[in-house]
């Protein structure tokens, strides 16, 4: 599955959106799992429950995705049903791939979905898309 990371310009910054989230919950005392919630529930819900990640779009570029572990229930306060997409911690680096701007999101088959480069840690410099992208280009990452 892939969507837009609307809001963030770079894997940091989603990761720094998920860190603030998850200190609010800790502060609550409700834990925390990372998540998105979407209004729609996924046609291919048994596809995506067999090792399917969600990937996540930056600025035109496919940078990182996250594995979807549950699709859970979620009923808004205006009654209406949705999905939460409920990920792994850990969020994976991938090769970078264009796309082009939707809404919504978009199935992704296996073999048009970027390959991994790693899992992405917080200390590590982060190279800019647009780099990414003609360095994968060129077979360097």
């Amino acid at each position: 599955m892939v969507k837009l990371c609307v809001g963030a310009d770079k894997v940091s910054e989603l990761v720094h959106w998920r860190n603030e989230r998850a200190a609010k919950a800790r502060a609550n005392g409700i834990e925390y799992t990372p998540n998105h919630v979407t209004r729609m529930w996924p046609r291919r819900e048994d596809e995506l429950l067999d090792g399917g990640s969600l990937y996540w779009v930056f600025k035109g570029l496919i940078l990182a995705r996250q594995r979807i572990l549950r699709l859970d229930e979620v009923i808004g306060a205006d009654g209406i049903r949705r999905c939460a997409l409920i990920f792994d911690p850990d969020l994976m680096l991938t090769e970078a791939h264009r796309r082009r701007p939707f809404q919504g999101w978009r199935y992704l088959t296996k073999t048009d979905a970027p390959g991994d480069i790693g899992l992405y840690h917080e200390d590590q410099e982060e190279i800019p898309g647009a780099l990414r992208a003609e360095l994968s280009a060129l077979g360097v990452l």
